[in-house]
């Protein structure tokens, strides 16, 4: 899911439309979490999106999110059970489309598969206190040069609308099922599709 990685060559091609996780094998999102909800509860508790992803597998559409773009210093958050699962320092630009992050806290849970898949199609990640899916873990880190993955050699890759952010500075948290905003024209205030040619003067 979200990338193919050839060992041979150390080269990760991204899928960008990628499919609804099934990891974890037999394990289901309920026995042996501390948090325990009916899915009537779940589906109360969380937003259309929210559900689809952390508690059915899911996966949003790239570049979806409004976390893909927030740099500042904070922490990530489960939006099913508020349990923290990412530093900011740990954030960077994958190109994916998708949050990513190049190690987690204590509170991310990994599928234990064998090193082929792995490699080849990552492991799942789930909230440890709820069991909620948030996304996949790649071993495609040092592609990432100049980022905190390159160290790790992990790529978290996760969905925003799993994650809640919590500024440091003490702002108001910011939920990623909500969508980017949408970029303004400077001249106009509109989206810049609907901005007008810019027109170069000829000299007379």
């Amino acid at each position: 899911r979200r990338s193919i990685i050839n060992f041979g060559s150390a080269v990760a091609a991204s899928l960008s439309f990628p499919n609804p996780s099934n990891a974890m094998g037999s394990k289901n999102r309920v026995d042996g979490y501390a948090v325990q909800h009916t899915d009537r509860e779940w589906a109360y508790i969380l937003s259309g999106q929210q559900y689809n992803i952390l508690r059915q597998g899911g996966t949003e559409r790239p570049n979806s999110s409004i976390l893909e773009g927030e740099d500042r210093k904070g922490e990530f958050r489960c939006a099913g059970c508020a349990t923290p699962l990412f530093a900011s320092a740990s954030k960077f630009h994958s190109g994916t489309g998708w949050p990513s992050f190049a190690s987690p806290l204590a509170g991310v849970e990994t599928e234990n598969v064998n090193p082929v898949q792995a490699g080849l199609l990552g492991a799942e990640v789930r909230c440890g206190t709820c069991g909620g899916h948030l996304g996949d873990v790649f071993s495609d880190g040092m592609l990432y040069v100049n980022t905190p993955a390159f160290a790790t050699g992990k790529r978290y890759c996760v969905d925003g609308a799993a994650l809640i952010f919590k500024p440091s500075d003490g702002g108001e948290d910011v939920f990623g099922d909500l969508p980017p905003p949408k970029k303004k024209s400077a001249a106009t205030g509109s989206p810049d599709f609907l901005a007008p040619p810019k027109i170069n003067a000829r000299d007379r």
